[in-house]
């Protein structure tokens, strides 16, 4: 499997700085700081990326359980919300809300419902953002 990359800068001190985000494909570049991560400033933030993210994720996952078991979906189209809030010791994200609109045809909503927890425990960004160990290498350039 392909190793996806991103990359971010930061220039200045917080909350004066500021800072652009790109995906490795070039996809998407886009600017970021202290007020649109902590307030409602222009420019995006990390946890809508990480929404972004999770929202495709699931979508794919649940699509495929779909599929896996014969019924072919029309659209599957997830909203993630991610909660950044304020705790003692900084910032974390406390929770992520997804909201799914489906179009499936033939599937009853007993069934639907088992494959839609079934996407939301599976996919993995799901499974990333439920406590995965994280490593770090960092190295000081001159």
């Amino acid at each position: 499997m392909p190793k996806r990359t991103a990359n971010a800068e930061w220039k200045g001190k917080l909350p004066e700085g500021n800072g652009t985000m790109a995906l490795g494909s070039g996809a998407f570049e886009g600017a970021y700081s202290f007020s649109s991560r902590f307030e409602e400033g222009v420019g995006t933030n990390p946890e809508e990326l990480i929404g972004a993210a999770h929202a495709g994720c699931f979508s794919m996952a649940f699509s495929g359980a779909l599929g896996k078991e014969g019924y072919e979906p029309q659209s599957v189209k997830t909203t993630a919300s991610v909660h950044l809030v304020k705790v003692d010791s900084g910032f974390e994200i406390s929770e992520i809300d997804l909201d799914c609109d489906a179009h499936v045809p033939g599937i009853d909503e007993s069934k639907f419902q088992e494959l839609a927890e079934g996407a939301k425990k599976g996919c993995p960004v799901s499974k990333v953002l439920a406590g995965a160990k994280i490593n770090l290498t960092a190295r000081l350039k001159n």
